[in-house]
């Protein structure tokens, strides 16, 4: 089953509550909320206080992705807003394995990320300590940003990593993804998809922007299975 996650990264923050509301009912499975604090990433967002709002206004699990610097120090805050999942970065957890041991602590689902530059091997003895991977397809930072092509050999060479380790965790990937880039992802193996721009920002409106995207996901998804 593909899943999708509309970023909120990408929202009209005038209209959070209104857009979000229209993502669930379009059939979106999460909702991503970017936390970025401008030393891991150059870019500022948002803090427990929108995430707590969004808890009230939907019924949808929150991925809260943490892009930044000591992410244990915020783990509690996002869990009590109302956060479903963490997901934090390899790149700023020097003891990951002990994060995501106090992520599951707080009983909420725990998830890691890498940026594109990372070698996948830093995922190898962590894998089976995950509920989710989430692979970025573009640099973090910013929404817009366009598709990374070798992710798609990445997200296969991962794909087959967690095969060989019998590991059952989601492969995210998350940048750049539209119709064409989600066949290309969904082929390669991932089954949950991130999209902020092209949901939020489709002139038809977000529900025909989830039908489109999810389509294509589904078709990748008959085709990998043939």
């Amino acid at each position: 089953m593909i899943k999708i996650a509309p970023s909120i990264l990408s929202a009209d923050f005038a209209r959070l509550g209104e857009q979000v509301a229209e993502a669930e009912s379009a059939g979106a499975d999460y909702i991503h909320v970017d936390v970025m604090d401008g030393h891991f990433v150059p870019n500022l967002t948002i803090g427990p206080v929108v995430v707590q709002a969004l808890r009230r206004v939907t019924r949808l699990p929150l991925d809260v992705h943490l892009m930044v610097e000591k992410p244990e120090s915020m783990l509690e805050s996002f869990v009590s807003a109302g956060a479903d999942m963490l997901t934090v970065h390899v790149e700023t957890c020097p003891h990951l394995h002990r994060t995501l041991q106090q992520i599951r602590g707080l009983g909420v689902r725990a998830g890691v990320s890498l940026n594109p530059s990372t070698p996948l091997v830093a995922l190898e003895e962590i894998l089976a300590d995950v509920d989710l991977v989430l692979v970025m397809s573009v640099n973090p930072g910013f929404g817009g940003q366009s598709f990374i092509e070798r992710s798609v050999g990445r997200i296969r060479r991962l794909r087959q990593m967690m095969i060989e380790q019998r590991v059952r965790a989601e492969l995210s990937v998350d940048g750049g993804i539209h119709p064409e880039t989600a066949e290309q992802v969904v082929r390669a193996g991932a089954n949950v998809l991130v999209a902020g721009s092209f949901i939020f920002h489709d002139p038809e409106g977000i529900a025909a922007a989830i039908r489109r995207l999810r389509a294509s996901a589904e078709r990748a998804l008959i085709a990998r299975s043939v």
